[in-house]
């Protein structure tokens, strides 16, 4: 089973009992940051429909190659290509890239399983939606987690519509607008990871679900199997201290208004020099796309009373929309193809943005029988 050449290497760990396997699921493009490609998605989305109806797998773990970066995004070059040819229309990769890399997180939000996700190092983006749908979401002293689509004039997508407005206050809002770096910590304080140990302890994750002595197979009873091997994982020998704690009194205040409008302007003009986390994420929001701030703020207003499944058929309109509209085709050109880092938004101003303009983000290119995730 074990392709170690292959971008993601899907394995079968045997436990002590023989009885049960722990299923793997390597990401294997460090050079790359093991950002998440379509043939990737669909590796992991066809071993995870495997695992799930087997009764002899009872836990799958999610990894990935190097210390630097579980996953850093998906895998934007190739979806600027496929812009640069589609001249304006909706490219058929993306239609296809984002059914399935959406089927693959939703898959991972309802698994019957438990699903471990070693979020060490850079999770961002696409990390994030394999991150945050699993059971038990650990992070490290090394983790960095983001949704920085405001740099390049997507959107938090992968989810990021049901668990960004669920977050504690309107820390959710303001990670969006802002692609403000969550450490460990502040996973742990809004809610998008469970445990919190030592970079070191993979393999002690790893040895400890081969030990465990697996017999019953209910849902809860594994998942209760993997809190006690988790619980004895040691913990990082430095505290990290959350950003997003202390400040949640300024953050609340600053996304309070009804409008994007005065939330943007409120972050831009808010006195943040005594903090460089909050300067980092002013000066993100400073430089970002004008038209990702009014879908960020629409995305957590629809999405906080919505459905997992209608959220992900909600952002795959808004992500064909962004593959028509030309905001993201010029967001990665100027980030990661020209390299310019002077993107030439459509707008100047947040309150240059047209109401019908964001409007047609929200839009279906497809009837509702149609729709590419209409099974879900």
């Amino acid at each position: 089973m074990i392709n170690a050449d292959s971008v993601v290497v899907v394995d079968e760990i045997t436990t002590a009992s023989k009885d049960y396997k722990i299923g793997r699921l390597t990401l294997n493009k460090p050079k790359a940051l093991n950002a998440l490609d379509l043939e990737m998605a669909g590796i992991m989305l066809d071993a995870l429909r495997q695992w799930q109806a087997r009764s002899d797998i009872v836990a799958v773990v999610i990894d990935a190659a190097g210390e630097k970066a579980f996953c850093a995004g998906g895998d934007i070059v190739s979806m600027y290509n496929s812009m640069v040819e589609a001249h304006g229309e909706i490219p058929a990769f993306l239609e296809t890239f984002f059914e399935t890399e959406y089927t693959l997180d939703y898959t991972i939000h309802n698994y019957n399983k438990p699903i471990i996700v070693w979020g060490s190092g850079i999770v961002m983006g696409g990390g994030m939606g394999l991150l945050c749908g699993a059971s038990h979401r650990v992070v490290t002293e090394n983790s960095r987690l983001a949704m920085p689509e405001i740099s390049i004039g997507l959107y938090p997508d992968v989810g990021g519509s049901y668990f960004l407005p669920r977050l504690p206050g309107k820390s959710g809002l303001f990670l969006g607008l802002t692609g403000g770096q969550m450490n460990a910590a502040d996973a742990m304080y809004v809610g998008l990871a469970d445990v919190m140990v030592s970079s070191a302890e993979k393999e002690n994750l790893l040895q400890g679900l081969v030990d465990y002595a697996w017999n019953e197979t209910s849902s809860s009873t594994l998942a209760e199997a993997v809190n006690t091997v988790l619980s004895r994982l040691q913990k990082p020998e430095t505290e990290v201290q959350s950003n997003i704690e202390p400040n949640m009194p300024l953050i609340n205040e600053l996304c309070s208004a009804n409008n994007v409008s005065e939330v943007v302007n409120a972050i831009l003009t808010a006195d943040m020099q005594g903090d460089k986390w909050l300067s980092r994420a002013q000066s993100t929001l400073a430089k970002g796309s004008p038209i990702t701030m009014h879908l960020v703020f629409e995305q957590c207003k629809k999405g906080a009373t919505m459905s997992l499944a209608d959220c992900f058929r909600m952002e795959a309109d808004m992500s064909c929309r962004c593959g028509e509209s030309g905001e993201f085709q010029e967001g990665v050109r100027a980030l990661l193809i020209d390299k310019d880092m002077t993107p030439q938004w459509k707008f100047k101003k947040v309150e240059d943005v047209p109401e019908a303009e964001i409007a047609h983000f929200f839009t279906s290119p497809w009837s509702k029988e149609a729709h590419p995730l209409a099974a879900l």
